[in-house]
């Protein structure tokens, strides 16, 4: 497990990566897609997609000609569950991580949906 946790806090100490795993919430992308916002060669790219998908964070499926990442929430687990070992960490919310990669990257999130009771 020890392995796991430094290839996964590894992965999320790259501002590239942190910024990718962004991205990645709204949906499904293309690898040149995931290029496109950034100033550095799709041989760059596909670096640092390999090292979140070896972490565990992002999947990659090839579609016919086109490969596809995909992110992978349930590859925070382990490290929320050793971080709750501290006591002093909340576990890992997924709707409050996203919240901050989007925060982080100055999206703004869209209104939550009403609650059925109030209506």
């Amino acid at each position: 497990m020890t392995r796991d946790l430094d290839q996964v806090f590894s992965a999320l100490a790259d501002p590239t990566r942190r910024r990718i795993l962004g991205m990645l919430l709204e949906d499904d992308m293309a690898v040149t897609d995931v290029a496109d916002p950034f100033d550095v060669s799709l041989a760059a790219i596909s670096k640092h997609l390999g090292i979140l998908t070896r972490a565990g964070l992002i999947s990659q499926e090839k579609r016919g000609r086109i490969t596809w990442c995909k992110l992978e929430p349930k590859g925070l687990f382990d490290a929320s569950v050793w971080m709750q070992g501290f006591g002093q960490f909340e576990p890992v919310n997924l709707d409050d991580f996203e919240r901050y990669l989007r925060d982080l990257l100055g999206e703004t999130l869209p209104d939550a949906s009403p609650d059925p009771a109030s209506e």
